[in-house]
């Protein structure tokens, strides 16, 4: 049996306090601080401490306090976001951050509650590979139970600077999910090696971590589809206003006309890149609140004029659902927030709605509790988004086949694709503007992990940043930083053959967790209690 650090055994005189302060160790390795050696001491305090607990009940207890001070640290980008609606007092959002960590902490929680169900209190490396297995399913748990939120998994730590992909090279062989299990690993095995006082196979393992990390890519091959990405930089509280529509126009369109009207290329611009609402059919009173000029078809005839006869655009937009209302007509009952694509001529050559909607902030879960009790969503409007049905790739001819992710929905690992009809690139148009300082650097690392386990580029056009193209192992190729309006020009990187994950999807990382709880029970039957 190996010994109980002999620290770790004086700070378990204070459990919870130190699950809580480990928790917010561990939120320091995620962007925009990335001080990922602190969320590797954290996860290996924490295995500490739940091996020391008297039964599996206080383990997930501390679990359970790890996580919340986690979430309550990492999600603060979450409170920004009620500064920018007038529904609800802006000082619930530093009530909602916590408010939801207590939630998500139950998934570290029955992963620290599951390990040491599984191990006993045994501080040793069958206990290590039950932790890894567990945390594993978790985090898988946690991206789809109650629509999910997958939001900064453990293995975005991984990730290395913009021109490194660190550890997170290997998710194409592991996922992201098992990436996270291999950060649970790491530290447990730190934590083992420190304890039995085996130095030398512990500075060995570290300086190996160390170099994974900080080795760089290299520049990669060059594609042939050329694109221009814009990053209009229009401020969250003019994006919707009306008396505004105009003007973010006039800002956008400087940004995109073309150098050569012949040259064919693909336009990419944000999502809430054209508030107007593009499709025809609808009653005309909805033109007249919302377009800038109340005819559809003029409106995608201008949009053609600034992109040129030879592009073809892609774009944030929104679509409407229209019922017939017994009183009034025909009416708006729903909406779909949109990417579309229109041509050179003025036509739509394609159409992706968004699947993934975000709880409380495109749809209220509950209306009809919650909003009597002055509860409302942060996306202006008085109508629900509605989702569509889930990754598409469209076919844009010479332009290559798009993958469409709208904002979060890059964050759902193996959701991201059709796979029976894949892309040759994503393209991943956001609005941070919400997000303060928090959310964008987070966003962007999620998209760079999409990009590696899927072995697709990524191109992220977003309202005020971070803007970037992506390529297929996960280095950024250009960005324009935060709050900055810019222009970027170039050719898609291209993707790489189909990854395993690419294959698999999630089945993968859970096989890694049963292969890690596999090795645990094996280990346990052979250890003396």
């Amino acid at each position: 049996m190996i010994p109980r650090p002999s620290f770790l055994t004086r700070a378990a005189a204070w459990p919870r306090l130190c699950a809580l302060v480990l928790g917010l160790f561990a939120a320091t390795g995620f962007q925009p601080m990335g001080l990922w050696p602190l969320t590797l001491v954290a996860v290996a305090g924490l295995f500490a401490l739940i091996a020391q607990a008297r039964h599996w009940r206080e383990a997930l207890v501390l679990g359970w306090l790890f996580g919340f001070a986690h979430f309550t640290l990492a999600d603060t980008w979450i409170a920004t976001a009620f500064t920018y609606q007038a529904n609800m007092p802006a000082a619930l959002g530093w009530a909602a951050v916590p408010l939801l960590s207590l939630y998500l902490a139950v998934y570290p929680a029955l992963a620290c509650g599951g390990a040491r169900l599984i191990a006993g209190r045994r501080f040793g490396w069958p206990f290590a590979f039950a932790f890894a297995g567990c945390w594993i399913v978790a985090e898988w748990l946690r991206s789809w139970v109650f629509t999910g939120f997958a939001w900064d998994p453990l293995g975005v730590a991984l990730l290395g600077s913009f021109s490194r992909p660190g550890l997170a090279m290997l998710a194409p062989w592991l996922g992201t999910y098992a990436l996270s299990g291999l950060a649970v690993l790491l530290a447990c095995a730190g934590a083992l090696l420190l304890a039995a006082k085996r130095m030398v196979p512990l500075g060995f393992g570290a300086a190996l971590v160390v170099a994974a990390m900080v080795w760089p890519a290299g520049s990669g091959r060059t594609g042939t589809i050329r694109f221009t990405l814009v990053q209009p930089n229009i401020e969250q509280t003019r994006l919707n206003e009306t008396r505004y529509y105009e003007a973010n126009f006039e800002q956008t369109a400087a940004l995109t006309l073309p150098r050569d009207p012949r040259q064919r290329r693909l336009v990419l611009w944000p999502e809430s890149g054209v508030p107007d609402f593009l499709e025809e059919g609808y009653p005309q009173r909805y033109y007249y609140a919302a377009n800038v000029i109340p005819d559809p078809v003029l409106t995608r005839l201008r949009l053609a004029r600034v992109i040129g006869p030879a592009s073809v655009l892609l774009t944030g937009s929104t679509d409407l659902a229209i019922g017939n209302d017994a009183r009034i007509g025909p009416r708006a009952i729903g909406a779909y927030n949109s990417v579309t694509a229109i041509d050179g001529k003025g036509g739509i050559v394609g159409r992706y709605a968004k699947a993934h909607l975000v709880p409380y902030g495109e749809y209220l879960p509950m209306r009809w509790l919650l909003e009597p009790l002055g509860a409302a969503r942060l996306v202006p409007g008085d109508i629900d988004f509605w989702p569509g049905p889930g990754p598409r790739t469209l076919d844009l001819g010479p332009l290559g086949k798009a993958g469409i992710q709208l904002c979060y929905e890059i964050t759902f690992s193996g959701q991201v694709v059709d796979r029976s009809h894949r892309p040759d690139y994503v393209f991943n148009p956001s609005n941070d503007g919400w997000f303060g300082a928090f959310g964008p650097p987070q966003h962007l690392a999620q998209a760079r992990l999409r990009a590696i386990e899927e072995g697709l580029p990524v191109l992220r056009a977003t309202t005020t940043g971070i803007s970037a193209v992506i390529d297929a192992r996960g280095v950024v190729r250009q960005f324009a930083p935060q709050h900055v309006a810019r222009r970027i020009d170039g050719t898609i990187p291209p993707a790489l053959p189909p990854t395993l994950f690419a294959r698999l999807g999630n089945i993968l990382p859970l096989g890694w967790a049963a292969v890690l709880l596999a090795i645990a029970a094996i280990a346990l039957r052979r250890t003396p209690h």
